[in-house]
């Protein structure tokens, strides 16, 4: 990914939902115009949901997402439609698509009422209004449900009548995007230089930064401050070359240790990974979650969590480094359990463990971070993220939160 390039996990996530045979690959295809997905009259196509990148005017970036009838059959169809229910997680938009000459199916009005439930805002493409029996339904809900009738738009994916007014509601319904909040910039004033410390290892993406990286010089680029980039081997001397102490230095969580001890303490230092957490989810959540790893012990299950599905190396962070930290720090032997992309357990399968540590989230949007907050949340297990945890487990969490007053205030 370059520099001017908007990552998916940045990006509008539109997810297409519906019954079988409702119209979603057609009314994907009428409203991205491009062929995404396969059309049939045979129910259950769509198979697995089918994820597209693209742009998408007048929204601009997006993720396009289709997703298996919700109402798939036999033990294979349950999983489909565990898939599809997973999707909602990362969904900013949601939109339920109806054949309108059925009209509203009980599994239509289930996945409503999912969709409020996790404040998803939603739009009801009432499919087929080409045929008279659709309008007929539409207005029928219009004189029973008003509330309900306001979510809806009369398309024909076949003519292609309403798709443009359905995408003009999606962009209505788009919250601002990702790339008008600030990663790092508000921390700092224009015009200071910001060090941001970058280690050069073997899971590093060879020839590119890591994202974390780029969308905080990205950002620090936009708003008018001067990134300084080295290794922590050069740290010193980067440092020793600035006319003025930098404005903040951030640092690659895995060397938090090394580069604290470099870093004078008047100068506020912080990780790329607390960044991402604040950018992404509730970073004050994740400070508290971090008390629980002074409470584990022989036998404590820890969930250890990555939002991307990287090749692992000797030493990956994940698998190898976090779970010998959190050792060390216990004095015990943990039982830990992993998950990676878009694998998360629900808030009944998280209740098995004594807290969840989590990546800093860099491939997940901003929605699917906060809905497994939310997930731990409900099943009563603390979470944090890998910045949160090797501060508090070198004992500079405290420093490292400086930048953040309402996070510091969280440790009491």
């Amino acid at each position: 990914m370059g520099l001017n390039d908007t990552a998916s996990a940045e990006r509008v996530h539109i997810g297409f939902f519906g019954v079988r045979n409702a119209g979603k690959s057609s009314v994907v295809n009428a409203v991205t115009g491009q062929e995404l997905c396969v059309v049939s009259d045979v129910r259950g196509t769509t198979t697995d949901p089918v994820k597209k990148a693209m742009e998408l005017l007048p929204l601009g970036p997006v993720v396009i997402i289709d997703t298996p009838g919700i109402d798939d059959e036999g033990e294979l169809g349950q999983k489909r439609v565990e898939r599809a229910r997973r999707m909602l997680a990362s969904c900013d938009i949601a939109v339920l698509v109806v054949d309108g000459g059925r009209g509203l199916t009980k599994a239509d009005r289930e996945l409503i009422g999912q969709f409020r439930a996790r404040q998803v805002p939603f739009a009801i493409a009432w499919n087929k209004c080409d045929v008279p029996q659709a309008r007929e339904g539409l207005a029928s809900l219009a004189a029973s449900d008003a509330d309900l009738a306001e979510h809806a738009v009369a398309v024909s994916a076949q003519t292609g009548a309403g798709v443009d007014e359905l995408k003009e509601r999606l962009a209505h319904m788009a919250t601002p995007s990702a790339r008008e909040r600030c990663v790092v910039a508000d921390l700092v004033d224009p015009g200071t230089a910001v060090v941001l410390v970058c280690p050069i290892d073997a899971s590093a993406p060879k020839g590119r930064l890591i994202m974390p990286q780029q969308l905080t010089i990205r950002d620090l680029l936009d708003h008018g401050c001067l990134p300084v980039v080295c290794r922590e081997t050069e740290l010193e001397c980067a440092l020793g070359s600035l006319v003025c102490p930098p404005a903040l230095v951030v640092t690659d969580s895995q060397v938090f240790g090394q580069v604290a001890r470099t870093v004078p303490e008047q100068v506020p230092l912080t990780s790329f990974s607390i960044l991402m957490l604040r950018y992404k989810a509730d970073l004050v959540e994740a400070v508290r979650g971090a008390a629980a790893l002074d409470r584990l012990h022989e036998g404590s299950r820890v969930l250890i969590s990555e939002g991307c599905t990287h090749h692992r190396q000797c030493e990956d962070i994940g698998t190898v480094k976090m779970p010998r930290w959190l050792q060390e720090h216990a004095g015990a032997r943990l039982d830990f359990a992993f998950t990676s992309g878009i694998e998360f357990p629900q808030a009944q399968d998280l209740s098995a463990f004594d807290a969840v540590v989590h990546c800093g989230g860099c491939m997940l949007n901003a929605r699917e971070m906060r809905s497994r907050q939310a997930a731990a949340a409900e099943a009563g297990v603390p979470m944090t993220n890998y910045g949160v945890a090797i501060a508090h487990m070198h004992g500079i969490l405290r420093r490292s939160l400086a930048p953040f007053p309402e996070a510091l205030a969280a440790l009491g």
